[in-house]
């Protein structure tokens, strides 16, 4: 069974840096594409960084570039999202979804992944 676990949430002042992990089971961690989501309120979920395949290749969304860092520990079967210099923008719950087959053009579209894990809140205070 294909599990994701998200972890990490929290309150930060602007400025702040939190990290987030994605423990996952049930799968060949090198297979899957494991991306980063986010859901403020009102808004649609969006893409905010992907590790492809054997985790050679990643995406950043356009907003998080130079901000946020994804790795991965293959020994672990986890991957994080190092987020630093944050934002009141940045507030929204986050999500790890995983898919083995996702087309790297899709990589923030959510309906390329099946397994999602519980969302954590992080909030950016101003």
């Amino acid at each position: 069974e294909v599990q994701l676990q998200a972890s990490g949430g929290g309150l930060v002042q602007a400025g702040g840096s939190l990290r987030l992990s994605c423990t996952t089971s049930g799968f060949i961690f090198d297979d899957y594409a494991i991306t980063w989501f986010r859901q403020a309120p009102g808004k649609e979920r969006e893409g905010v960084s992907s590790s492809f395949g054997s985790k050679a290749t990643i995406y950043y969304a356009d907003s998080v570039k130079g901000r946020f860092h994804i790795s991965s520990d293959n020994g672990k079967n986890t991957v994080y999202l190092q987020m630093n210099s944050l934002k009141p923008e940045d507030t929204a719950v986050y999500y790890c979804a995983a898919d083995i087959w996702v087309l790297v053009g899709r990589w923030n579209d959510t309906d390329e992944y099946d397994y999602w894990g519980q969302g954590t809140q992080v909030t950016v205070s101003s």
